[in-house]
């Protein structure tokens, strides 16, 4: 078994798509409309799905707002310079809400930016992941 996808209900498709294509460099891997249903899924990553988990961005039809809810965390992107990435997106118009840092109680460093439905993103410094158990602790608290 291996994870396939995750997916997230988006306000405006066209707005998600240009955050996740243009800001976080993902590509659109495939798209389609659902008519009967009233809806399109688009499906975007950094590699082909026949290899990669990728993100699926639901659209329902004429739903312009979702409550988030508490129990949605966050999605995590290993980048290897947190520093210039944040940059980069802030250049883009992106929305950094945790400025690069250490994460609290590790060494880890860590950032988040708001996707334009309000989801969460992590990015996390590859070369300052130290060791395994703190990869776990990364992954599972913030």
């Amino acid at each position: 078994m291996r994870l396939l996808h995750t997916m997230l209900r988006v306000n405006n498709l066209e707005e998600s798509l240009k955050f996740y294509c243009d800001v976080l460099g993902m590509k659109l891997l495939r798209q389609k409309d659902y008519p009967g249903g009233e809806f399109t899924l688009a499906f975007v990553g950094y590699g082909d799905e026949s290899d990669h988990t990728v993100l699926e961005l639901t659209y329902n039809w004429g739903t312009d707002k979702y409550d988030l809810g508490d129990a949605y965390g966050h999605i995590a992107l290993g980048v290897d310079d947190i520093y210039g990435t944040c940059a980069q997106i802030r250049a883009q118009g992106g929305k950094i809400t945790r400025e690069p840092g250490p994460m609290k109680h590790g060494s880890t460093v860590i950032a988040f930016v708001e996707d334009p439905n309000g989801y969460k993103v992590e990015l996390i410094e590859l070369s300052s992941r130290s060791s395994s158990s703190e990869k776990e602790v990364v992954t599972s608290t913030n």
